[in-house]
């Protein structure tokens, strides 16, 4: 056993997925966590193809199921709530527009954290303010005016990640907007919404409902064309007045959900954003999940990046005992096409959504044959290795089936505008 310090910023989804397989491959794990407590509620977050195999391998099918939202297909209604086109949980073998493993990214990272609280240290309130790096480790300070000492520090924190402004440069170098904002938010689930996500669309712009496990509430969503738009991400009235200033005149339900704004405890709202850099190590340091390379919520892959990324960061390191620089380096080259691919998909999705003008290029075409491939890519275009022979102190679940062990199918079908 190694015992290796790795410090990871952010408690949200790939610093505790990370944390998971750290300690599992012999490294002493601490998460740092700038909020005071976990953040609840959020938008819904899926798990598709070669995720699914990575939260088996973590031991936690069970758990995470458990805890999904228990969708069981999407609506889209017009105006007047009639029906247009649906989708179920079991198109395309569950992992079509609706994923059989669909979780609130706050549940989700509650699982996380309660599988790794009695192995991992967790710092809450607190974030790292300095550091510096020599050939042996990290020097870090925190914000608290505690001082320690680290042999690798990785990144989790987000699209906004602090980490990767400190180490790698201004955010204006690596965010790339894609044109819109969403807002998430939960309501009374006055709307008689059971087990079916509706969503209503009109000149770009989307309002929708979606189930959760507590059925007395539902999660709102929205979405907005917005390229000329700075959020200002940590003010929340400003973000209100700007989600109801655009919403205003959509029909539908709209003006219902909108009375619930301000009582709503989870409320989110940013851009539509990506993460694009040429590298996601710089020394000891290196960069996991949105703060590395967010594909966005057009995606639908977020998580998986981050899990499937949590997975072969860790065996990576281990494998290449501790060397950040080889380990990072080989991360890289497994994740960057699988990374490439998703930001692609969700390209093509908020292409799709923008308002057409007299000189826009026309929309995409997701019927051809080379979007299956690129949804085939997206899906399961990583190997995961098993990383035999490196210490492992979990117990995998039990060996697939002779059903599940097979390839992952092609979508050659699919025509969806969201994995």
């Amino acid at each position: 056993m190694s015992g290796t310090r790795v410090l990871v910023a952010g408690a949200s989804i790939a610093g505790p997925a990370l944390a998971h397989w750290l300690h599992r491959r012999g490294a002493v794990a601490t998460v740092v966590e700038r909020a005071a407590e976990l953040r609840p509620g959020g938008q819904a977050v899926d798990a598709r193809g070669v995720t699914k195999e990575v939260i088996r391998r973590m031991g936690l099918d069970p758990a995470i199921r458990a805890a999904c939202t228990q969708t069981i297909g999407a609506h889209t209604v017009d105006a007047d709530g009639n029906v247009l086109e649906s989708f179920r949980v079991d198109d395309d073998g569950g992992d079509g527009f609706i994923a059989e493993i669909e979780i609130l990214r706050g549940d989700l990272s509650q699982v996380l954290y309660e599988d790794t609280r009695d192995d991992v240290e967790y710092v809450f309130g607190d974030r790292i303010a300095e550091l510096s790096q020599d050939a042996d480790g990290v020097e870090v300070v925190f914000d608290s005016g505690n001082r320690r000492r680290f042999e690798l520090v990785v990144g989790a924190d987000g699209l906004h990640s602090a980490l990767r402004a400190m180490v790698f440069g201004p955010h204006e170098q690596f965010v790339r907007h894609l044109g819109h904002v969403l807002a998430f938010f939960s309501v009374p689930n006055e709307f008689g919404l059971d087990k079916w996500l509706i969503e209503y669309q009109e000149s770009g712009r989307s309002a929708g409902l979606r189930p959760i496990q507590d059925a007395t509430r539902a999660m709102a969503m929205f979405s907005f064309p917005a390229a000329d738009v700075d959020v200002a991400y940590r003010d929340i009235e400003a973000q209100k007045r700007l989600l109801r200033e655009r919403m205003d005149g959509l029909g539908w339900l709209t003006p219902r959900i909108l009375a619930h704004l301000d009582h709503t405890p989870d409320f989110y709202l940013d851009q539509v954003a990506q993460v694009v850099m040429d590298r996601w190590s710089r020394g000891r340091v290196g960069l996991l999940g949105d703060a590395a390379f967010s594909s966005s919520p057009m995606s639908g892959q977020g998580t998986g990046l981050a899990l499937v990324g949590a997975y072969v960061l860790a065996g990576e390191l281990a494998a290449a005992e501790w060397n950040p620089e080889i380990g990072f380096a080989r991360y890289e080259d497994r994740m960057r096409s699988f990374v490439e691919a998703n930001q692609e998909i969700a390209q093509l999705n908020a292409r799709s959504r923008d308002i057409p003008g007299s000189d826009a290029e026309p929309g995409p075409d997701f019927t051809g044959e080379w979007f299956a491939e690129l949804v085939e890519r997206a899906i399961n275009g990583v190997e995961l290795p098993d990383y035999a022979g490196l210490p492992d102190s979990g117990v995998l679940a039990e060996s697939p089936t002779a059903s599940s062990a097979k390839p992952w199918v092609s979508h050659s079908g699919s025509d969806r505008t969201t994995l």
